[in-house]
Parts: C-alpha cells; structure tokens; sequence
C-alpha cells in the first residue's frame, strides 16, 4: 500500500512515476522496498490517466456509501419501534414498583 501512496505523491508533485522515484519516496520513508511489489505497481500504472482515475473514483464513493431512501425511513421506523419498546418497559417497570411501594 505504501507504493501506491508514494505514486499518488510523485502524481500530486508533477513528477514522473517510475520505479526510482517510488523507491527514493519509500526509503525516505524508512520504509521497506519490495522491488517486485514497485515493478508491478509501475508497470500497472503504465498509460493510466492517474488524474482521470482519481476522479473517477471520488465521484463514485459518495454515491456508493449514501444510503437509499427505503433504507433511511426503515431505519426511522426501527428507532421509533426501539423506542416504543422501552418506555413500554419502563412502564410496566413504575407499574410494578406501584404495587410493591
């Protein structure tokens, strides 16, 4: 993960993402570089239009993560029958306490 971190950060900076530039990143990271885990990151990312993607992808999160109004109202009624429930106990509970008290 931290490959693809370093790419989106030679990205933002304007710089060519190969595979030194992901190294040095990662180095100056002090983190452990995993060449094969590098190579095969740059190479996926040939011909990608990184900036296209990221788009892409920030418009397509909030729609997937939103609830949908059927779910919203069901949720609604679920709260309201909870807490129908509980003063019902609770009730029931002071009723009791009458008896006793």
């Amino acid at each position: 993960m931290e490959e693809v971190y370093a790419a989106m950060l030679l990205h933002k900076a304007g710089k060519e993402i190969n595979e030194s530039g992901v190294k040095k990143i990662l180095e100056a990271a002090d983190v452990k570089v995993n060449d094969a885990k590098v190579k095969a990151l740059v190479a996926s990312l040939e011909g990608v239009d990184i900036q296209k993607a990221i788009e892409e992808a920030v418009v397509a999160a909030p729609a997937a993560s939103a609830p949908s109004a059927g779910q919203a109202k069901e949720e609604v009624k679920e709260e309201k029958k909870e807490e129908e429930e509980k003063k019902s106990s609770d009730e029931a509970a002071a009723g009791l306490g009458a008896l006793f008290g």
